[in-house]
């Protein structure tokens, strides 16, 4: 397969089909997205990793895309999602692979790789940090932030709610959440937090409004908000509703050490690597086969689409310094 073409297939998994899109040929690296995105938030990595000799796998998750959208609540729970990635590599007639995620795709790549080492034999963490399993109830930590305002997590867990913020306009609600944590585009730090919600607002009141930031076009934005007008937002907000039930189901790993080759790589502006310091820190101990981490200056939250250059570099050369790499 010409590294310059992209293969989009539906393959078999407990979901019922997920969609992927795959470029090149080599050791098998999946790319896992998060939220609110799809496999299109790796069109920069899928030719940058098929060129330099891997297969690239970017697949939409659960919920998203053009994947299977299971009814029930509890099927987004994350065991469910680790079988998928499992899935996705036997059906794509391997053995093993390495796995990065970004957002949410970060945890599930994470877990992934803890719960099944015999098929993750590395893991890329973009954005979220590791943290083992463990430690107190989610819901009550959340609850716990952000005083008389409610944190987003909290926010987007209710059934329903967050749909009925963001499905009347989905495109205007999704620019301006992209350009809240970009770093070209986010507020101003001493301007109201738009990951906190006002008593009785919503998310979108504290979001900049009237340019994109620098990464994401008029195309791309078209891409994201026609994926999500046609499948709704409820199998992507499902993630969150499952933390409390993650947290049950992975008690028996409380702690548990990622000891595969890893690699981490943050934005300097994002919230998400600011206010896990601790977790960056505790990676001697949490992370021990850390290969390569960097906090890239300048950069929000959408770390792969905002400096891809940056992305693609790191991530190549973590990747051809493993075992078994081309």
């Amino acid at each position: 397969m010409p590294y310059t073409e992209v293969i989009h297939r539906l393959v078999p998994t407990p979901a019922g089909r997920l969609h992927l899109a795959e470029q090149g040929t080599g050791p098998l690296v999946l790319l896992v997205h998060g939220f609110p995105e799809c496999w299109y938030s790796w069109r920069h990595q899928l030719p940058a990793l098929a060129a330099a000799g891997y297969r690239a796998v970017a697949i939409d998750v659960r919920g998203y895309g053009r994947s299977s959208r299971p009814d029930a609540l509890d099927s987004y729970r994350m065991l469910e999602l680790v079988a998928d990635n499992v899935a996705v590599v036997d059906a794509l007639g391997e053995r093993s692979a390495v796995v990065v995620g970004h957002d949410w795709g970060a945890n599930i790549a994470a877990t992934s790789a803890l719960l099944r080492p015999d098929v993750f034999r590395a893991v890329g963490l973009l954005s979220v940090p590791y943290t083992p399993p463990g430690g107190p109830k989610p819901s009550e930590v959340f609850a716990g932030m952000g005083g008389p305002e409610e944190f987003y997590v909290p926010y987007f867990q209710r059934p329903g709610r967050a749909e009925a913020e963001i499905e009347p306009d989905v495109r205007g609600w999704l620019a301006g959440f992209y350009a809240a944590l970009s770093a070209d585009t986010m507020p101003d730090a001493d301007a109201p937090d738009p990951h906190f919600v006002t008593p009785g607002g919503t998310l979108r009141d504290r979001f900049p409004a009237g340019r994109l930031p620098g990464w994401l076009d008029e195309a791309d934005l078209d891409v994201y908000a026609g994926e999500f007008e046609r499948t709704g937002m409820t199998g992507a907000l499902n993630r969150y509703r499952n933390m409390d039930r993650d947290w049950a189901d992975l008690a028996d790993h409380t702690g548990v050490p990622l000891t595969q080759p890893s690699l981490f790589l943050g934005g300097a502006l994002d919230a998400s690597t600011t206010w896990l310091s601790d977790a960056i820190e505790a990676y001697p101990t949490t992370l021990p086969g850390l290969r390569s981490s960097h906090i890239l200056d300048g950069c929000g939250h959408w770390i792969q689409q905002e400096r891809p250059q940056d992305t693609n570099r790191l991530l190549t050369e973590w990747l051809a310094a493993l075992p078994g790499a081309v």
